[in-house]
Formats: structure tokens, C-alpha cells, sequence
């Protein structure tokens, strides 16, 4: 189906995804996690297990909590020199054993395509994130993500295409007069 032809309200996620997914595995380091989620330009991934199963999500969110830890394990130690606020990654500290599913958020957010647009909304607000794993529905495997910048998007567009159709209303009703 194409999200031309289709009202705001009746898109789903297979409409409004990003089908190019970054998948991380969750054997990976966390430096190498933050490395490819850089060079990809995205602020997050679904976690993926050795059969591509979606098992969570690493986020800048995760990298910031790291972060946070870290600091409070350093303070009990005495103190420190700050090296990065709290949004950077140190990526010349952070130990070759850290693994990337020690740090993930586990139990993603997922839906599968035809979840209405509504709904993803709404699951983001309630879930307080920024983006879902689409899945397929059998695999369980991630073919795509919505982000709130797809659903922007989406509001965008067809906002652009309300006053077309306004205009279009208006000559109508003038040329019944």
C-alpha cells in the first residue's frame, strides 16, 4: 500500500518504517556498539541473538546510564578528575569485556507491520522511548524501525496534503453557486 493514498489515521508501521536496520549482536563490545551505531548516523538498535531474534535495544539512553555508572562506581573510589559530561562516551575507558547485552535494554518495544499509527504513538509516549522494533511477526527478526521522526513525518505530509484538498472543496462549492 502506498502512504500517499492512505488518511494519517489508517497508516501503519510497514508504511512509515525505516527498513534499513542496524542490528547489533549481543556477543559485540560496547566500543564497537558505540562505533557502528556512529558511522550508521542512528542513536539506537534492536539487540539481535546468534538467529537474528530481536532481544533488545541499545540506545544513546544505554550509553548515558553506562555512563552514570560508572561515575558512581568512580566516586566511591575517591575523586576523579570529570572526564566527559554525562552524554559523551569515553570510548578509552570502556573495558574490552563490556558486552553489549550487559548494557541493552532488554524487553524491547515491538510491534509488527499493520500496527496502526495511533498506536505506535501510543506505545511510545506510554514506553516513554523514541523509536519501535518492527518485527516479522513468525522470525521474531527486526525488518524495520519506526522512530517518532517517521510518525513526524507522516503528520507532516499529510498536512501538506489537507490544504491541496481544502482548495479543491472550496472551488467545487463555488462552482455550485
Amino acid at each position: 500500500m502506498n502512504q500517499h493514498t492512505k488518511s494519517l489515521m489508517s497508516l501503519c508501521a510497514a508504511d512509515i518504517m525505516s527498513a534499513h536496520v542496524v542490528m547489533v549482536p549481543r556477543e559485540m563490545s560496547l566500543q564497537g556498539a558505540a562505533r557502528m551505531l556512529a558511522r550508521a548516523g542512528v542513536t539506537g538498535a534492536p539487540v539481535v541473538d546468534s538467529h537474528g531474534r530481536c532481544i533488545g535495544v541499545l540506545s544513546a539512553t544505554d550509553f548515558m546510564h553506562w555512563v552514570e555508572k560508572d561515575r558512581v562506581v568512580g566516586a566511591a573510589k575517591g575523586p576523579r578528575e570529570s572526564m566527559c559530561s554525562a552524554w559523551q562516551i569515553p570510548t578509552d575507558s570502556i573495558e574490552p569485556t563490556c558486552r553489549v547485552e550487559d548494557f541493552m535494554t532488554k524487553d524491547p518495544v515491538i510491534v509488527v507491520g499493520g500496527t496502526r499509527i495511533g498506536e505506535l504513538a501510543r506505545m511510545m509516549m506510554d514506553a516513554h522511548i523514541h523509536r519501535l522494533i518492527v518485527i516479522d511477526g513468525a522470525s521474531q527478526r527486526p525488518i524495520g524501525i519506526v522512530s517518532t521522526m517517521d510518525i513526524l513525518a507522516a503528520v507532516a505530509r499529510a498536512d501538506k496534503k489537507q490544504p491541496a484538498a481544502a482548495a479543491t472543496a472550496y472551488a467545487m462549492a463555488g462552482a455550485d453557486r
